[in-house]
């Protein structure tokens, strides 16, 4: 079991960005995967507030990538992976269908993106951790076209739609958060 949500966020975080690529240089791809990472870990926390949370999900895992898959039209073979390693699309698993979507939109909305990073003020996640998420709420004009793709809502608006709802829900003030 794991109570830091790592693989999660680490599977999820490379969908978007294999999903949204940069197209840019090796710099532009180094900050659209850190808006995505930063995304995604907010996106996580809130969707798994406590340690428990994290644990049962490290147990009963994520549901993967399939749906996401169908929803941008791509297949899990299209990333580019070795064909004759069976293993090369095992990362796909982790993949968290409500987490891309919380972090979609967050990418795609600013105010949404400030709302819930303040969200976590008080998380069991954020407790004693210095957490930073300046690149996802105050990107510079290289770290947003970096991120162009990612951050467009007309682009990524079939991920966002797919669980937009239950992440206002849990950003309206006087929600408990718990799953």
């Amino acid at each position: 079991m794991f109570a830091d949500l790592s693989p999660l966020i680490a599977a999820t975080a490379q969908w978007l960005t294999r999903s949204y690529p940069s197209g840019g240089s090796a710099l532009d791809s180094a900050l659209c995967e850190v808006q995505a990472r930063q995304a995604v870990t907010v996106a996580a926390w809130l969707r798994y507030p406590t340690p428990m949370d994290a644990a049962l999900v490290g147990v009963s895992g994520t549901g993967g990538s399939a749906r996401l898959d169908q929803v941008v039209g791509v297949d899990g073979g299209a990333y580019g992976m070795e064909a004759d390693c069976p293993d090369a699309d095992a990362w796909r698993t982790w993949v968290d269908e409500v987490v891309v979507s919380w972090a979609a939109c967050l990418l795609a909305d600013p105010e949404l993106a400030d709302r819930a990073v303040a969200a976590l003020a008080d998380s069991s996640h954020a407790a004693g951790v210095p957490a930073d998420f300046r690149r996802l709420t105050a990107p510079d004009d290289r770290g947003r076209r970096a991120a162009a793709l990612l951050r467009h809502p007309d682009l990524v608006a079939p991920i966002t739609e797919m669980h937009r709802a239950g992440l206002v829900q849990r950003l309206t003030p006087g929600q408990p958060l718990t799953a």
